[in-house]
């Protein structure tokens, strides 16, 4: 019998993601599948802090071992940014192509595209709080590329492939991209036989 374990996100495209990378061991349960419509404030200044934050309001208002990730895109000519603020980027509105049009904007005429996607899960289960990290270096394109994925997929070209996130299948995003690396380091701690999550 699988186990329940809540995904700490309102994100359907994180949530097909992170069910696609767990498989038929784990039963991902959404924060709708749970009852829970509460608009979970991220006010921490880090990837970490945010998902602490996510991960601990569920456990304490809902009972439940969860997990919680935050994402950023890092630039390098840009300071960091969009960093912690990716999904807002361009304002409270989580406007993907608004964000993309923003940061290609702002990326006019720099030669420097290096960049990296960053996401930090946090597991509670069993009482004790977890961190994983994942990391993929890359470059921001100057124009988008590719109808797959979701946010800024259209404009970042990981160095593992010659093309970008959207021109992948979900499998070979999932292969190398932060998520499924944070989430693969989540996985392989989660099937050790010590850890027990909500049955």
């Amino acid at each position: 019998m699988k186990q329940n374990i809540v995904f700490a996100t309102n994100n359907k495209h994180k949530l097909d993601e992170i069910r696609k990378i767990a498989g038929n061991k784990w039963n991902i349960l959404s924060l709708e599948d749970i009852g829970c419509h509460d608009d979970i404030p991220e006010t921490a200044d880090t990837l970490q802090g945010n998902a602490e934050i996510k991960a601990r309001w569920i456990k304490d208002k809902y009972g439940y071992d969860c997990f919680a990730d935050d994402t950023g895109l890092m630039v390098d000519a840009l300071g960091g940014a969009p960093g912690v603020y990716s999904a807002r980027y361009a304002g409270p509105g989580h406007d993907s192509q608004a964000n993309m049009a923003l940061l290609l904007k702002n990326m006019e005429g720099v030669a420097n595209r290096k960049a990296r996607f960053v996401t930090v899960i946090a597991l509670i289960a069993g009482g004790d709080m977890k961190l994983f990290e994942g990391c993929v270096e890359g470059v921001i394109t100057s124009e988008p590329s590719g109808n797959e994925g979701f946010g800024y997929d259209p404009i970042f070209l990981p160095d593992e492939s010659d093309v970008t996130f959207a021109c992948m299948t979900s499998d070979a995003k999932n292969a190398i991209s932060h998520r499924g690396r944070a989430t693969a380091k989540l996985l392989h701690y989660l099937d050790k036989p010590t850890v027990s999550a909500t049955e």
